[in-house]
């Protein structure tokens, strides 16, 4: 099926989200729209699914002009749409979740759930899914998850299929599988625009490049272009991909971790027996397939685990048992893996955000009293050092993109005196341009002596940062090797390959 949009445009007040936006996805088609978070692409989605609706523009599906009411007109025209966000039911199986919206019955108003399982049994037959229609979504990896989305779009004959930034949950060979996936439903005819901000996953499955920036289309690229090529088109200027680090000048032991295991309230082993150590102006970055006790190791240093033993000391103090009020207070930062949920309040401002963990004293509380002036003249420095988009500082944070929701943490965390820097996912679900700017502080501040722990499920992240590398497999440290470690050794490591296996 050929898709064309005409001229889409959408405003949301005086913000111009779509500006006369021209694109033509052809049958059996994988085009990839590319631009940095904000640049309108989610909102130019919603419009073709019927979310939104355009104040000017037209949708044409095989040259007939389209008039969508809501998701279900689009659907119903064969448009099916991945959400970045699943739009599953988290208690209800996979073959619920799959009927849900087009249940059909049996004699007597009875819900026909076993022809809702054959329907996802014969589409995971048909591209290698192996999953059981009886699962509960909840019991899932979010790679299954994410499957199961697909199914329930190609169970309602979906022409036209949506991945909205599919990649931003999945681990690397999660994101593989994805990738041979689409090229799948490409031969079998289904048309794909494929949203996403990586330049790897555009160049390597899409057949067709439309860059928006601003909301407005400022070219097209084929996948032979360059990434550099790709990246100035998305953000306007140069943009430097590679991490530019002096090797580290690594000093004395700062953090020693010893048998650290952390156990869920049932007694599962969720960290076991981890020991390491990081010098000062050092760089250690933690490897491995999400799931595998990254989450809960960062998580049981910053005294946000119950169920933890072993130690944890920082300078000769020991962090274990102190809380996280106390963690903080011994010069943690902590930059979380789940920005929205455990970095930021989305209805606070960005100068309440900025002051999250420093609330109870000077400088900006003083005998109880907020001190109003020094926190302004405080968020207004730190959203220009660290180039927060915004419209103020008393705008909401949760208004602001992903990207810059993630500069308003670093800049929390890192205007303050710290001893130990934890950054946790830093820069998932972010632009090329809020890589760089991320990826350049994390360096300047292991440049400025502090040690930094960086966990991160990108592979070109943790190879481009790190100063020496932990891999982590199933809640143990596999082991520890060098930054410059290459990646397929790296990948059979997270497969659960000792270093010394990797070798023979």
């Amino acid at each position: 099926m050929k898709l064309e949009l005409r001229g889409i445009t959408k405003r949301f007040g005086a913000l111009v989200a779509n500006d006369h936006i021209d694109l033509t996805v052809e049958p059996g088609e994988i085009h990839a729209l590319l631009g940095e978070n904000g640049a309108g692409k989610s909102t130019l989605m919603n419009v073709l699914y019927g979310l939104y609706q355009a104040e000017e523009g037209q949708i044409l599906l095989d040259d007939e002009v389209q008039h969508f009411a809501g998701p279900g007109d689009a659907m119903a025209a064969g448009i099916g749409m991945v959400h970045q966000h699943f739009m599953l039911i988290p208690v209800f199986t996979v073959a619920e979740n799959v009927m849900l919206g087009h249940e059909s019955t049996q004699f007597g108003g009875r819900l026909d759930l076993e022809a809702a399982r054959a329907t996802v049994r014969e589409i995971s037959q048909r591209f290698g899914f192996d999953i059981d229609p009886d699962a509960r979504i909840e019991d899932l990896p979010v790679g299954v998850q994410q499957r199961v989305e697909i199914i329930k779009a190609l169970s309602r004959n979906a022409n036209v299929l949506v991945f909205d930034e599919p990649t931003a949950v999945l681990t690397p060979q999660e994101t593989d599988e994805l990738m041979e996936i689409m090229r799948q439903l490409k031969n079998e005819g289904t048309s794909i625009v494929f949203i996403t901000h990586k330049l790897r996953e555009v160049r390597e499955v899409a057949d067709r490049i439309t860059v928006i920036r601003l909301g407005k289309v400022v070219g097209e690229a084929e996948p032979t272009a360059t990434n550099a090529e790709l990246a100035s088109l998305m953000v306007g200027r140069a943009v430097d991909l590679t991490v530019d680090k002096a090797p580290a000048k690594a000093g004395d032991d700062a953090l020693i971790v010893t048998g650290l295991t952390v156990t869920d309230p049932v007694g599962q082993i969720l960290v076991n027996d981890v020991s390491f150590t990081i010098q000062t102006g050092e760089i250690l970055a933690i490897a491995g397939v999400q799931g595998n006790g990254q989450t809960e190791l960062t998580e049981a240093i910053m005294g946000l685990q119950s169920h933890v033993s072993g130690s944890v000391v920082l300078n000769g103090t020991e962090l274990l048992g102190r809380g996280t009020r106390g963690v903080l207070d011994a010069g943690v930062g902590f930059v979380p893996e789940d920005r929205t949920e455990d970095g930021l309040v989305g209805t606070f401002t960005i100068a309440e955000n900025l002051m999250l963990d420093r609330s109870t004293g000077a400088p900006f509380v003083k005998g109880g009293t907020l001190q109003l002036a020094h926190l302004a003249q405080f968020a207004t420095e730190r959203v220009e050092e660290f180039d927060v988009r915004t419209q103020g500082i008393t705008s909401p944070a949760g208004s602001l993109s992903g990207g810059n929701q993630q500069k308003v943490v670093l800049a929390r965390e890192l205007s303050r005196e710290l001893s130990l820097l934890i950054a946790a996912q830093p820069t998932r679900g972010l632009d090329v341009g809020s890589i760089e700017f991320v990826h350049k502080r994390i360096v300047a501040t292991r440049d400025d002596g502090v040690p930094v722990i960086v966990v991160s499920t990108e592979l070109d992240e943790v190879t481009a940062l790190a100063d020496r590398i932990a891999v982590m497999y199933r809640g143990r440290i596999i082991g520890i090797v060098p930054g410059d470690t290459p990646r397929d050794v790296l990948g059979l490591m997270m497969a659960g390959e000792t270093p010394a296996e990797v070798a023979a």
